[in-house]
Parts: structure tokens; sequence; C-alpha cells
């Protein structure tokens, strides 16, 4: 894995880049091959667009949360306000995720350039080998569990908890949104590889990146932020379930699936 270090980067984070990239490498098997700029510039920005990424799903949850505590006590024509405001914030997470994919792509792109070949028969990996099938099906029976249990508020004669089983809706939908795009930007982007490492390696950041998607944190606890303790108790006792059967399929799903390596040198022997 050779290239010419990246113009723009300073040495001290190249250093710090680096040691890190030398790090993952380790942990995925390739302790062979030698961290590069490219690799280690690739990696950087993908943990700070994931560091970036987690704080909008935070934002997300923070936002309805305070949404739903405006449910509580307030009888006025203008209850619908905050309804509002939380469709404009999730536009404008929206965005934000997008240029967060555009500041990654863009990056691949800048580093692609740097290289002074390319690697022979590149692949484009589909969902199959990106995701898989386990996980594709575990993430869209999440999906499914938390708008059942939305759903099923919305049902509830109490207009505070029909309000914030809206919210519910609104912030499901928004962070599926937000995933899917994700999703997208991994299956699209091109491959940046110059020999079978450096091709290795690039899909083992898809894999690994895709996995880190399914994790259905705001699916899981969306619902108990906003309705536990307020919803009838047949619809906290089904929350708990799906949270817990969900955690159970999770981390059956983690042990029992191969690692992000294999995948990738599954997908590299079949191209």
């Amino acid at each position: 894995m050779t290239s010419e270090p990246l113009p723009d980067a300073d040495p001290p984070a190249r250093a710090a880049d680096l040691r890190l990239a030398g790090e993952w490498l380790a942990r995925h098997d390739l302790a062979g091959a030698r961290p590069t700029p490219l690799l280690a510039s690739r990696l950087a920005v993908r943990r700070r667009a994931r560091l970036a990424a987690h704080v909008i799903l935070a934002v997300l949850i923070l936002a309805s949360a305070l949404v739903a505590a405006s449910a509580f006590g307030d009888p006025s024509p203008h209850r619908s306000l905050p309804l509002l405001a939380l469709t404009a914030l999730v536009a404008g997470l929206l965005l934000a995720q997008s240029l967060l994919d555009w500041w990654v792509r863009r990056v691949d792109q800048r580093a692609g350039a740097t290289l002074s070949r390319r690697a022979a028969h590149l692949i484009q990996p589909g969902w199959r080998a990106v995701l898989g099938r386990p996980y594709a099906v575990f993430a869209v029976a999440t999906f499914a569990g938390a708008m059942v249990l939305a759903g099923s508020a919305l049902a509830v004669p109490d207009p505070t908890v029909r309000q914030l089983a809206v919210v519910l809706l609104i912030g499901l939908l928004s962070v599926t949104a937000i995933i899917a795009m994700q999703l997208r930007h991994l299956l699209m982007r091109p491959v940046v590889a110059e020999d079978e490492e450096s091709l290795t390696a690039d899909v083992i950041m898809r894999v690994e990146d895709a996995r880190d998607l399914t994790t259905p944190s705001v699916q899981w606890s969306l619902p108990m932020v906003l309705l536990f303790g307020t919803a009838p108790g047949w619809w906290s006792a089904a929350s708990v379930a799906y949270l817990i059967l969900g955690l159970v399929a999770c981390v059956a799903l983690h042990a029992r699936t191969p690692s992000s390596a294999t995948v990738a040198r599954r997908a590299m022997s079949v191209r």
C-alpha cells in the first residue's frame, strides 16, 4: 500500500493518523501491510464523520425529548408549533448528514488522485457483500418493530400519548432517512485502491461502516425516552420486550457472523 503523502495534512496529525492506521491494520489481520498517508487520511475522516453523525443523532433525540416535554400541560392552540420546529430541525439534520457524506467523498477523491496506479480488476461490492442479508434483516425488523410501537401508541385515546407518538414517528422516519443516505453513500462511492492490500482495506471499511449503521441506538432509545411511563402499561411492557429481543438478536448477530475482514476477503475471492 504505497502512495504519496496528501499535500495539506499537517505532520503531527499525520503521525497520529498513521499510528492509528497501523493499529487498524493489525486488528484486521493486515499487520504485514504498511500504513500509508492515503489509508490514514481515509480512516481519519471516517472517524470524524462517524463522531459527527453520532452528534446529529443525539441532537435528534434531545430535540424529540424537548418536543415531548412541551406536550404536557399545553392546551394552547399553538400546540403544533413544536412539531413544526422538530420537522424543520430534521430537515437541517438531513442536510448536515449529506454534507458529512460529501466531505468523506471529497477526501476519497483527493486521496485517489494521488495514486500513481490503480489496482487491476477493481470491484464495486453490492449490498449483499457490504451489509449482508442477516444485518439487512435485522435492520428492517428493528425499524418495523419501532414503527409498530409508534402506531400502537397512536391508537391510545389519550391525546398526550398520541402527540408523543407523532413525535416518535417523526424521529424514527428521520433516522431511517439518515441511515438510508449513508448506506447509499457506502454503496455508490468509488473504490480507492492501488493494490490488493489497499483494495481489501477499502472493502473492510465499507463493511464496518455498514454494520455500524445497523446498530439501532435511536430506534431502541427514542420509544423509551418519549413514551415509557406515559403510555399504558401494556405499551411499556411491549417496548421493554422489543428492547430485550433486539439486544439478544444484536449480540447473536455479532457473535455468529464473520468478521469484516473475512467478509472482505470473500468478496475479493469472487471478483
